[in-house]
């Protein structure tokens, strides 16, 4: 096996960093070689805030997938969320000078740069600048403009910024645990990639990926990524919450809320109880299960309260832009039980929980299924594709060196060198998207900055 063939997805989360290692089988499929799973100890509500306790859980989670693989890990791609993402819908268009030919991919570039050109608020940066719907010469809804005629280009956008020092501080703790950089992707539209199908994208469809320190939300309609959203509140509050309410250590909450924690109260009868033994020569300490539940209840409905008013944000009660694929849950939140019926009573909105199944193949590894690891399945798919356009630009660059290279070359010059030359000369830069020409930018930054 080609070490050159596999992707490596890294989610740095607020409780745990994984790091997993796949390749696309014959049949287009995800095939889930290696998973490695550690505390995530330095990160708080998506950011990192302890850069050296950060990479010591990177290189755990990354030798752990090599052990369970065999295979060497060289570049990650790796997932952003964090309370500082934003998200903005923007209006731009570009005047072309030639209106006799027709609009190519160097016109669609030419109108994401200058999106990205934006002025933002001191220390951020623009993450991703996703077209919603174009405009050619004022005639609206296009999806695909390529190949028309037209003077006037104009796009609805959808553009993600982030916090520069927060980035910054990912791309350091992942290039000093000794790994590559391939890409930086927004979390939650990795966890869509994985977990969503296509028609519930075009139906229309709102994920809501329930982390640790963070929720994201993600909405889609016609197949086009329309809103992104990130709650500072996750698995952590609820915890927290157990722990004080029920005056317990933060190990014996997260222990109940994972084996008896309940989103719906009436689920418990009066007379359960769980009995917890005490801190050091203490008597037990007996917890009623109807109590747990209701302290759980009532946070869950703040955080999908604030989810939904997100959906209502973004229009869903307008008729165009409905959401009928209604909502998927995914993350570690999504495994409490009854999760999926009290997002239902609160939305009215048909809710199912996201299994990252989507895409991979039959014999992947059993746990890689998980709600859990919605996130970091995206990300290594998303590896996967960053991987074949480099094949594909590496393709066309080579079939563009002259083939009628002169044998005799002067003494001083060997003939690779040549080839590398003429590789050099012609770099095929229109074929990167801005995603990638961002990540070498950002990588370009961290190499100056050592």
């Amino acid at each position: 096996m080609e070490d050159s063939k596999i992707a490596v997805g890294l989610d740095i989360g607020t409780t745990k960093i994984v790091a997993m290692i796949g390749r696309e089988n014959e049949y287009g499929k995800l095939e889930i070689l290696g998973l490695g799973k550690t505390k995530s100890l330095g990160v708080h509500r998506g950011v990192v805030n302890n850069i050296t306790q950060t990479i010591q859980s990177i290189q755990q989670a990354v030798q752990e997938a090599e052990m369970s693989s065999g295979l060497k890990i060289e570049d990650v791609v790796v997932g952003i969320a964090g309370q500082h993402i934003r998200s903005i819908q923007h209006s731009d268009y570009i005047t072309r000078a030639n209106s006799d030919e027709v609009i190519d991919e160097s016109d669609i570039d030419a109108l994401i740069d200058q999106v990205h050109k934006l002025i933002m608020l001191p220390g951020e940066e623009i993450l991703h600048v996703l077209p919603q719907e174009y405009k050619v010469d004022g005639q609206a809804e296009i999806k695909e403009p390529i190949g028309m005629y037209g003077g006037r280009l104009e796009a609805n956008f959808h553009v993600v910024v982030g916090q520069i020092a927060s980035i910054r501080n990912i791309g350091r703790c992942v290039k000093n645990a000794g790994l590559g950089l391939a890409g930086i992707t927004l979390e939650p539209l990795s966890s869509a990639n994985a977990v969503l199908s296509k028609e519930e994208k075009e139906a229309g469809v709102a994920l809501i990926d329930i982390g640790g320190g963070t929720t994201d939300l993600a909405i889609f309609k016609d197949g086009i990524i329309r809103h992104t959203a990130v709650i500072p509140f996750g698995g952590n509050v609820i915890t927290e919450d157990i722990k004080e309410g029920c005056s317990i250590i933060e190990k014996q909450a997260e222990l109940l809320k994972v084996k008896f924690g309940s989103a719906w109260p009436g689920e418990n009868k009066e007379n359960e109880i769980v009995s917890i033994p005490g801190l050091r020569g203490r008597d037990p300490k007996e917890i009623s299960l109807k109590n747990l539940s209701k302290i759980i209840h009532a946070r869950v409905v703040e955080i999908i309260e604030q989810v939904f008013s997100e959906i209502k944000n973004y229009g869903h009660e307008e008729q165009k832009k409905k959401l009928i694929g209604g909502i998927v849950i995914t993350g570690g939140g999504s495994q409490l039980n009854h999760i999926k019926q009290l997002t239902e009573y609160i939305t009215g909105m048909d809710t199912r929980i996201g299994y990252p199944n989507e895409h991979l193949a039959g014999d992947s590894n059993e746990k890689a299924t998980s709600p859990l690891y919605a996130t970091a399945v995206g990300l290594v798919m998303n590896a996967v594709e960053v991987q074949s356009k480099q094949v594909v630009e590496e393709k066309e660059i080579i079939e563009e060196i002259p083939q009628n290279i002169d044998p005799i070359v002067s003494e001083t010059v060997s003939e690779e060198e040549v080839v590398e030359e003429s590789i050099i000369e012609k770099p095929k830069e229109e074929k990167k998207n801005f995603l990638q020409k961002w990540s070498d930018n950002f990588r370009d930054f961290l190499d100056t900055a050592e």
